[in-house]
């Protein structure tokens, strides 16, 4: 079968939504729930966040949801169990996000392969170095038929940019600014020119835009220069204060877009 995020991007060229969230908050068994309204709502990909103790790339709100989540239980072993679960009603591409220590330690070859038989389709792990991915990674990860996604940053210089673009299937994570995760009001000059520098590359893959975008205003900012974005915080907010995940969640995507 063909990796659902490439059949996405080759499918998909513009304002495709993707959208964040820590698997086990804000209860342990909430995470199901959640994908399935998200696939209702109509967003187009999911990214499942892997708890970690010290998630320093994040701002606060999503580093409360991964003390959270820790503090219901939640595991990578149970996280997967879940994404099989997920995985009967759900059929949007879904990545696992997070931090490389807890993937190294439930076993690298051992977390591929498990994430492959529980219906990923890839992973996001910010801290993975490009070098040790493409020496140990790929071949195992492309044999298991899952993609990789690589993060770039206003100061990612452009030779490092190609180089990302040339080991990646599927979609680059533009993150709009160099600092922590969190919602934003908008997007300065600078940030509106790392866009359009990004656009004039032509890059062989697609690229969304993640950190800051929190609103419609964001989102259709985003969708200008990209194929799409990525909401991470202003959803976890959401979720902090629902009291009905199901038609909270319609309601955050049918805004947004």
């Amino acid at each position: 079968m063909k990796n659902r995020v490439v059949s996405l991007f080759e499918k998909k060229k513009k304002n495709i939504l993707s959208v964040f969230y820590t698997a086990g908050f804000p209860s342990l068994n909430a995470t199901k729930e959640i994908a399935e309204a998200l696939q209702q709502g109509g967003v187009d990909m999911i990214e499942l966040g892997i708890p970690f103790s010290d998630p320093v790339a994040d701002g606060p709100t999503i580093q409360a949801s991964n003390k959270i989540a820790l503090d219901n239980g939640m595991t990578v072993t149970l996280l997967l169990e879940q994404l099989k679960q997920i995985r009967k009603t759900v059929s949007v591409p879904i990545l696992l996000m997070g931090y490389l220590n807890p993937v190294l330690q439930y076993g690298i070859e051992r977390f591929v392969k498990d994430a492959a038989a529980a219906g990923a389709d890839g992973f996001i792990l910010p801290d993975l170095p490009l070098d040790e991915y493409l020496d140990s990674w790929q071949s195992l990860v492309e044999q298991h038929g899952l993609v990789t996604t690589f993060l770039i940053s206003p100061t990612t210089s452009e030779e490092r940019i190609r180089k990302v673009d040339a080991a990646t299937k599927g979609f680059i994570y533009a993150v709009s600014s160099s600092s922590t995760t969190g919602t934003r009001t908008g997007f300065d000059e600078d940030q509106v020119a790392y866009f359009k520098r990004l656009q004039s590359m032509q890059l062989k893959n697609s690229f969304l835009i993640g950190f800051g975008v929190s609103n419609r205003e964001t989102y259709q900012t985003v969708c200008e220069y990209a194929n799409g974005a990525i909401i991470g915080s202003a959803f976890i907010k959401l979720l902090q204060s629902s009291t009905n995940h199901q038609q909270d969640i319609q309601t955050f995507i049918s805004q947004l877009k």
